[in-house]
């Protein structure tokens, strides 16, 4: 089964108050990635995430290290219980995730990903506040779509994009806030069934992002960085990473182009791949690759339950 596993590492959108708690609890291997997490960080991101409300975990620069973190832990029990598969065809992370993928790789130490990632989620929170800005789910309309109605939008001065495409028929939309408003109306008018407003500080996967990707460049070229040990698919080119050089660019370029994940599952897909494993809260990720084929095994773990009962 493992030379065609892949591993998936979820994103934003995955968090909720108290993640990872129970796996702290029930393995000492889980609460030493914590404990390092809190010490690389220099704040108790912990006590952040498992007492958090859903408003405060959900901050940009809460949920990032934090969705990380719990994805680590969970990935360091599973190579404990000998779960974790191995070797693996390739990991795919959904836009943050793939810098846990890239932790999992060896790109990354697990210290240099979580700063990164608490970096990462401020500079988005500020690009997000100089300009007001979010993100919009489209249901029952193509990628083609929604490209005219933004295109159409950006032709009278607005700013709105496609941002990501996940799975068939789960294209996101992001942009300023009265040009996405102006794009999920008009795709509305040509037959698109709901726009459905995201939960997030603002136009991730945007040019609204273009100051925080100017600045994760610099902290990128500070960071040191190994060639991956592993294939770990690029968010932004669907295909998968060679160098140091080609990881700190593409997760440069990452937060103001698409994510094309959809196509990163399908690349997978051509190259083997016939299971998944998805570490990590929530299981959004698993969902994606069912919709691409149902035929495919998709299994997250993101309660201890999942993990013994794989032991039993």
């Amino acid at each position: 089964m493992s030379a065609h596993t892949v591993v998936l590492c979820p994103g934003q959108g995955a968090q909720v108050p108290g993640m990872g708690r129970e796996f702290a609890d029930a393995y000492p291997v889980a609460r030493a990635i914590f404990d390092r997490a809190d010490a690389a960080l220099g704040f108790s991101l912990t006590k952040a995430i498992f007492e958090g409300t859903d408003d405060e975990v959900s901050r940009t620069d809460i949920c990032q290290p934090g969705i990380l973190t719990v994805t680590a832990a969970i990935w360091t029990v599973l190579q404990e219980k000998q779960l974790a598969p191995a070797p693996v065809l390739g990991i795919a992370g959904l836009s943050l995730g793939e810098y846990t993928a890239h932790w999992m790789a060896g790109t990354l130490t697990f210290e240099d990903a979580v700063r990164l990632t608490r970096r990462r989620g401020e500079l988005m929170q500020q690009a997000s506040d100089a300009c007001p800005s979010g993100m919009a789910a489209i249901l029952g309309a193509d990628r083609d779509a929604c490209e005219s109605a933004c295109a159409a939008v950006r032709a009278e001065g607005g700013v709105v994009v496609v941002a990501n495409l996940n799975a068939p028929g789960q294209v996101v939309i992001s942009g300023e806030r009265d040009a996405l408003a102006h794009a999920g109306e008009r795709l509305l008018a040509a037959g698109a069934k709901r726009v459905i407003p995201l939960k997030v500080a603002g136009a991730f996967h945007s040019p609204v992002m273009q100051p925080a990707a100017d600045e994760l460049a610099a902290e990128l070229s500070r960071t040191p960085f190994a060639a991956p040990r592993v294939p770990v698919i690029s968010n932004v080119t669907a295909l998968p990473v060679a160098t140091a050089d080609e990881a700190r660019a593409t997760l440069a370029r990452q937060i103001v182009s698409p994510v094309l994940f959809e196509a990163s599952l399908r690349h997978l897909v051509g190259a083997g791949a016939r299971s998944f494993v998805e570490p990590g809260p929530g299981s959004a990720l698993s969902g994606f690759v069912r919709k691409i084929d149902r035929a495919l095994e998709a299994k997250g773990y993101d309660k201890v339950a999942d993990v013994e009962g794989a032991i039993r």
